[in-house]
């Protein structure tokens, strides 16, 4: 099976959130289960020298946008084991950033208008073609009508993946039509319309085969009005066509046993996580004690991640026997209150404005718990990296924190952290002073902790899992092509 990934940004060459780490790892532990995965991205100008150096041009061609005939390079690399390909066009991606630019909807049409003409300078197409986000939404789209007469890619099946509903590619009507040289035919039956605009993930939606988010919950949840943005309808109709995987995360990477950032290697030793501890709360200035629990953040400080509970109770928390420490950066008011917060209780709270992924590790191996009470969480990574490093979770039950964190019940000794079902702060708050009681109680402790050991959160999981979904997509393709079906 030859399985070719459409994506925006992928790890270890262009990052911005979760979905460069689905794109960078999942090829990885896909190709250990022999399936020949490869990844295409645009060429930003941000991508390491090491890897540039690497690029073998393959192909140059022209890409129509609209009514101008732009220049495209076809290069490709072997990235730790992978096969990259680039999309090379230095005005649309030699810049600062991979986004935010007012021509985003261009630079990311021609992104996918590129993609697929570089299927003509491939040695044999794919069998599938697994696109992500709004980024790369227009590919099934763009495959199954402006495409459509090419015999040769019929037979190709195509995947999208939601990492977030939230962002879809809006656009004006007339400028989507003029930039892919489309007409009206556009917003008929199973278009594009949205609202009276364009929408580029609607197309993907409509025209994909197969469609998969990255937690079960967030499935559910978007196929509902509260978190479907507009599509939900659209989402209930292609229901039984939507599937929701959970992310993994790189074990090798990320493994306390042989993390250099840390100060104490440790596995499973609450003595030795707990030296990291003690290291941390002295790097930061915190008083340093073993007994006091620690509590971790890492996160964009956002109305998102559900820092506006955290705000309205943060008085209370500080007055408890805790200290937080918190990484990350943000919304100017939530700044604002954690400086204001760690300028008067310095022995209670700690904050780190920005992103440094040593520290990180740290907080991770250094707390005692992990907070993360997020409005909505399509999979997060963070919880799955707390579980990793020993630090309990404390999350809302939403997206993939519900369906990766079990809430402890001492009844049965089942459960890896502690959850709130109410998007409310005095619940978040309940539920991180249940968890401060039992951390009190060293052997419950211990029992929560290892109950989060015993979890399978490697790529391995879910790459089995998706290999199911695209063994059923080229039975399905096959099947279609002898049957003379597209």
């Amino acid at each position: 099976m030859k399985l070719l990934f459409v994506a925006s940004e992928a790890v270890p060459l262009a990052k911005t959130g979760g979905l460069a780490d689905v794109a960078g790892s999942l090829p990885k532990a896909l190709k250990e289960r022999g399936v020949d995965a490869g990844v295409i991205m645009p060429k930003y100008g941000s991508i390491p020298d090491s890897a540039a150096a690497q690029m073998i041009p393959l192909a140059t061609f022209t890409v129509w946008v609209g009514w101008r005939q732009q220049y495209c390079g076809l290069l490709k690399a072997d990235i730790e084991g992978v096969t990259y390909y680039f999309i090379d066009n230095e005005y649309y991606f030699k810049r600062g950033g991979l986004y935010g630019y007012d021509d985003d909807p261009e630079r990311f049409v021609f992104f996918s208008i590129a993609v697929i003409e570089a299927l003509r300078f491939l040695e044999t197409p794919p069998d599938i073609l697994h696109c992500h986000d709004w980024q790369s939404a227009l590919v099934p789209y763009l495959l199954r009508t402006k495409y459509g007469h090419v015999a040769e890619w019929a037979s190709i099946g195509t995947v999208f993946t939601i990492h977030n509903l939230k962002y879809q590619g809006v656009l004006g009507t007339q400028q989507l039509m003029d930039l892919v040289g489309m007409g009206d035919e556009i917003f008929g039956y199973r278009g594009l319309e949205y609202y009276g605009a364009a929408n580029m993930m609607k197309g993907a939606l409509e025209y994909a085969d197969k469609l998969t988010t990255v937690s079960p919950t967030y499935a559910e949840e978007i196929q509902t009005a509260q978190y479907g943005e507009g599509l939900d309808g659209l989402l209930r109709h292609r229901a039984a066509d939507l599937a929701g995987i959970v992310n993994g995360i790189d074990t090798v990477s990320f493994d306390p046993m042989n993390d250099p950032a840390l100060v104490t290697p440790f596995r499973n030793s609450l003595a030795k996580k707990r030296r990291n501890k003690l290291a941390l709360q002295r790097e930061l200035g915190l008083p340093e004690s073993e007994s006091t629990p620690l509590i971790g953040i890492v996160s964009r400080l956002v109305d998102q991640k559900g820092f506006d509970l955290v705000a309205a109770v943060l008085g209370e928390l500080l007055n408890e026997e805790v200290q937080l420490v918190v990484l990350g950066s943000g919304d100017p008011h939530y700044e604002g209150i954690f400086r204001h917060a760690t300028e008067s209780r310095p022995d209670k709270i700690k904050v780190w404005f920005g992103f440094n992924d040593s520290l990180a590790r740290r907080i991770y191996a250094g707390s005692d718990m992990y907070l993360m009470p997020s409005l909505f969480e399509p999979c997060g990574l963070s919880q799955l990296l707390a579980l990793r490093y020993r630090s309990v979770p404390i999350v809302r039950e939403t997206g993939g924190l519900r369906d990766t964190v079990r809430s402890y019940e001492e009844g049965t000794g089942e459960g890896n952290g502690f959850s709130f079902a109410w998007y409310n702060a005095h619940d978040m708050l309940y539920t991180i002073r249940r968890a401060l009681g039992l951390y009190r109680d060293e052997k419950t402790w211990e029992k929560i902790v290892s109950n989060g050991v015993k979890e399978d959160y490697s790529w391995s999981k879910s790459a089995k899992a998706y290999m199911a979904l695209y063994q059923e997509l080229v039975s399905r393709r096959k099947a279609a092509e002898l049957s003379g079906v597209n």
